[in-house]
């Protein structure tokens, strides 16, 4: 009879610790973490921080995605957009490196070493495909351009490699270049917490910005 009322009494204590884990972890907690994300400046990022196009969802300010452009499929040269950082979830297609990412449901790098032949054979390749598509000599040819990002969705590229591709933009959209130029400033963005990494351009806000530019 002892031992039956030990056990009931036991489980009454752990059903009284699940009914409070419960409430606490499940119900407070996330009402907590939902109510901080609903003050001022926060909330676009819990929101996924939407780009929006006449209150149609764009894109994210997060979540770099390369542009296609029909016009630039026989000639490179002729490609309206800028482009993101190349991305190691993209097969090769025909031998060649791709500069993607044309899907962003894959995520992740290629973990492969600096030394490793097949990564600097991507490398070289991209390299070639960027100096083309830009006619400059392959040497102008920023880092950024070359080597994929650990997730591959990097919304951001170098000020460089967004000059770099300023030229080719403002030419195939009609547009100034100087006013393309102000563009790639104007969505230029700081070092991370003001000392952190190097300024960035974001590709997305960029070529929405061109895109209107151009009024389409």
């Amino acid at each position: 009879m002892k031992s039956l009322t030990n056990l009931l009494r036991q489980t009454a204590a752990g059903l009284r610790v699940l009914l409070v884990m419960t409430v606490l972890l499940g119900v407070l907690y996330p009402l907590a973490v939902w109510g901080v994300t609903r003050l001022p400046g926060l909330r676009d990022n819990a929101e996924g921080s939407i780009v929006r196009v006449n209150d149609t969802a764009a894109g994210s300010e997060l979540i770099g995605v390369d542009p296609v452009d029909p016009r630039a499929k026989d000639d490179p040269t002729a490609d309206r957009w800028f482009h993101t950082r190349p991305s190691a979830t993209v097969p090769p297609a025909d031998g060649q490196s791709q500069l993607g990412p044309d899907d962003v449901l894959p995520s992740g790098g290629s973990n492969k070493a600096g030394d490793n032949d097949d990564l600097r054979k991507a490398v070289e390749e991209r390299r070639a495909a960027v100096a083309a598509r830009e006619r400059v000599d392959p040497a102008r040819v920023p880092a950024d351009a070359v080597t994929a990002s650990a997730s591959g969705l990097d919304p951001h590229i170098s000020r460089d490699y967004a000059e770099l591709q300023a030229p080719r933009v403002a030419r195939e959209n009609g547009i100034p270049e100087q006013r393309v130029r102000d563009l790639v400033a104007e969505h230029t963005q700081g070092r991370p917490l003001g000392v952190l990494g190097e300024p960035g351009v974001n590709v997305t806000t960029l070529n929405l910005a061109v895109q209107r530019e151009a009024g389409r």
